[in-house]
């Protein structure tokens, strides 16, 4: 039996064309399609080639003033893996959005940030920085060096 996969989630932003636009900037993805929906609505499904994100506005929407941690149901925040984390961290803050919250434990290093709708972001690497892979590599050439790999 294979495991299930997260296709999409679905969210409500004021604008999803910009929504979109911003989120093909700082992840690198595609619009995969958008058009009509739901209650005389509009989406743009953003993302890639195996999951996304449906950015959904109906008229008018209505912002709850609860936080989303507190409201039964509410969207806490979204997972982004990226490869390199500080390449799209100065691509969030280029764009204009506080970072905060940073992360550097097992399994990975992670910032957080929000949106102008309010839907906060998690940018996550578990890529190794250079210097923990430069040393460890390092780390691991002495290991070999003792039990003779690296003897002439």
């Amino acid at each position: 039996m294979t495991a299930s996969v997260l296709e999409h989630i679905n969210i409500t932003v004021r604008d999803p064309q910009i929504t979109a636009a911003r989120l093909c900037a700082l992840f690198g993805w595609k619009i995969r399609w958008s058009g009509n929906a739901i209650n005389n609505g509009y989406t743009v499904h953003v993302g890639g080639k195996n999951s996304y994100l449906a950015i959904y506005c109906k008229g008018s929407p209505i912002r709850q003033n609860t936080s989303s941690y507190s409201r039964i149901g509410g969207l806490n925040h979204i997972g982004m893996v990226v490869n390199d984390l500080d390449k799209v961290e100065r691509k969030v803050e280029k764009a204009g959005f506080e970072t905060y919250s940073f992360g550097d434990y097992e399994p990975g290093r992670r910032f957080y940030f929000r949106d102008p709708d309010g839907i906060e972001f998690e940018v996550i690497s578990y890529q190794p920085k250079f210097s923990n892979w430069k040393h460890d590599f390092f780390k691991r050439l002495g290991v070999m060096s003792e039990y003779g790999s690296l003897r002439k």
